[in-house]
């Protein structure tokens, strides 16, 4: 069970989220060729699309945004931890992107523990299936 409202619940479903580079976009409960070939590559067997902006969804102005952008990318560059910039954007919400890293390797209980400490209310996880999972915490 989730204290989130339905609604918002059903807008991250419906949210795709973008990697820039190598380019590909990952869909809840839609396998991602791409993002299999991108495990390969780095030798992992799972993902995690996470962000630190807007924190439980509430919206913070693009500067403080970016603040939280940049430490969540130090914080995992840090920690050793492959990252590639990105962002989720709903396709017909007009929400603007929030900016986001697809980190390489990360298992689940991890990517549980860095939303919730960067105020997340979800993320998506894919395990070696490639298939993106949106993974409540809240």
């Amino acid at each position: 069970m989730s204290s989130l409202d339905p609604a918002l619940l059903q807008a991250y479903r419906e949210t795709l989220y973008t990697v820039r580079e190598p380019a590909l976009t990952l869909r809840i409960g839609v396998a991602c060729e791409p993002l299999r070939a991108l495990h390969q590559r780095f030798g992992v067997e799972c993902s995690a699309f996470v962000s630190a902006c807007n924190p439980f969804s509430r919206p913070l102005d693009a500067a403080c945004n970016a603040a939280r952008h940049a430490a969540l990318r130090r914080e995992l560059t840090a920690a050793g931890w492959p990252c590639l910039e990105g962002f989720g954007r709903h396709p017909a919400l007009d929400w603007p992107a929030e900016a986001s890293l697809l980190v390489l390797g990360l298992p689940l209980q991890a990517s549980r523990v860095l939303g919730q400490h960067h105020q997340q209310n979800a993320l998506v996880w894919c395990g070696a299936d490639a298939l993106p999972k949106l993974v409540l915490l809240r």
